[in-house]
């Protein structure tokens, strides 16, 4: 649907106006500053730390069945020993007996090595053990830092957040009774000035945020309102401090009611 025809002085208004909701929108999410990102690099963090525990128990249980399989091992051994220390009581010659103290001999060596096996296991576990304690000391702590944090954010949002929906709301609103260009222009201008100021007034007799003095005869095209003038070194579009100061006005009014 076309846009109604507006004046120029119209259309600073609704970008002044516009200005000022979306600054106010700034104002509300600098109050929020670097939470939300603190609270999702801890969330992250102990996420992580959860995963970490994890894999330690299951490496805790990989080590605990390979203590079962080396005990077993050892059982067998025996047995065969046994086995083979009888079957030597009724060895017909010299070959067969050597033969089996052999047996034996590699049995034993299977359960000294078996036993080596379980002796570096259990020293395995002690240390994972420590590694999973610290780790559930850090979850713990981690956990208790990302409940504060939640409960600023929380506490914050609780305040802030109703008025940040109505100004973004009503910042759309706005938007729609402003050309397509302009509303183009004013987006690409907040997104590469400080502060994200793209509608400044005049202030003894520079742009607002800049120290560049701006021409008398400037000065008075911008307070005539009969078309938009943008400052030279920002980009920044001017208005006059009269009309800056109603719209302030009006907007107070509105953030009021918010």
């Amino acid at each position: 649907m076309a846009k109604k025809e507006v004046t120029v002085e119209q259309k600073l208004r609704a970008l002044y106006d516009l200005q000022l909701i979306d600054s106010r929108v700034d104002e509300i999410r600098n109050v929020r500053g670097e939470l939300p990102l603190e609270v999702e690099d801890l969330e992250d963090e102990v996420a992580g730390l959860n995963k970490r525990l994890e894999k330690l128990n299951n490496d805790l249980d990989t080590i605990d069945e390979g203590i079962k399989t080396k005990k077993n091992l050892i059982e067998e051994a025996k047995a065969l020993i046994k086995k083979y220390g009888e079957q030597q009581k009724n060895v017909r010659n010299n070959r067969e007996y050597n033969s089996l103290s052999k047996e034996i001999e590699f049995q034993e060596l299977e359960i000294q090595l078996a036993e080596k096996h379980i002796k570096e296991h259990k020293a395995q576990i002690i240390q994972k053990n420590e590694i999973i304690d610290q780790t559930k000391q850090k979850v713990t702590e981690r956990n208790n830092h990302l409940g504060h944090k939640k409960g600023e954010l929380d506490a914050i949002l609780a305040e802030t957040e109703k008025e940040e929906k109505a100004l973004l709301s009503k910042s759309e609103d706005y938007q729609k009774e402003i050309e397509d260009r302009l509303v183009t222009a004013y987006k690409r201008i907040r997104e590469n000035v400080k502060n994200g100021l793209a509608v400044v007034a005049i202030e003894r007799g520079a742009s607002g945020g800049s120290f560049f003095t701006i021409p008398p005869q400037v000065q008075m095209e911008i307070a005539s309102r009969k078309k938009i003038i943008t400052d030279e070194h920002s980009g920044r579009i001017l208005v006059d401090q009269e009309l800056a100061r109603e719209q302030k006005e009006k907007m107070q009014t509105l953030f009021t009611k918010l």
